[in-house]
């Protein structure tokens, strides 16, 4: 991408905010404005980002826009990628670009499954990852790192039970494990 290219798109969209890491450009967009930008990217010549390879979103629990979703773009006929980084808070409704780009279609669904992010105007938004009885979003920071339930096989009833937690692991004292080998490393 170009510096008038660039300069073309500030014109266009005054709200973007435009930088560049080791020559990948970055384009910060508000989620208002995403459908508008990613179709001008992908229908203008001067850009031609025909292909979306990846949506990836990143998890800040603490910051006030929790959600950023970055959709990396690539452009065959310049061999150039583009990433577009949206963000948002939780329980804002994003709209799906699943119309324009083919692959987005899965990508959505699975950042629904995982993160909880609902995509407007998605043709088949359910779980693709997790159980349709699974609760919460597990990608989320402040998903318990052993989940609510456990889920087994049994060959007895050959089918799935979920129960209560169960750890089996005993309460140790490390500290005096770790006592008991420094003296002994002493004495020796």
């Amino acid at each position: 991408m170009q510096k008038n290219n660039i300069e073309l798109l500030q014109k266009i969209f005054p709200t973007l905010i435009f930088y560049s890491v080791k020559e990948e450009f970055i384009l910060k967009v508000s989620p208002n404005h995403l459908l508008a930008i990613l179709t001008f990217l992908q229908k203008h010549s001067l850009f031609s980002y025909k292909q979306l390879i990846c949506i990836s979103v990143i998890d800040h629990p603490k910051r006030k826009f929790r959600f950023e979703i970055v959709y990396n773009l690539l452009s065959i006929s310049f061999n150039k990628r583009l990433y577009i980084s949206v963000s948002v808070f939780e329980g804002k409704i994003v709209n799906s670009v699943s119309h324009l780009f083919f692959s987005a279609g899965w990508y959505e669904r699975e950042i629904w499954d995982i993160f909880g992010l609902f995509f407007y105007n998605h043709s088949n938004l359910r779980r693709i990852l997790t159980d349709y009885g699974f609760k919460g979003h597990p990608l989320r920071k402040d998903f318990p790192l052993a989940g609510f339930v456990e889920v087994k096989y049994t060959t007895f009833t050959k089918s799935i039970t979920y129960g209560a937690e169960s750890f089996f692991q005993e309460y140790r004292n490390y500290f005096l494990i770790f006592q008991s080998i420094k003296n002994q490393v002493l004495f020796v």
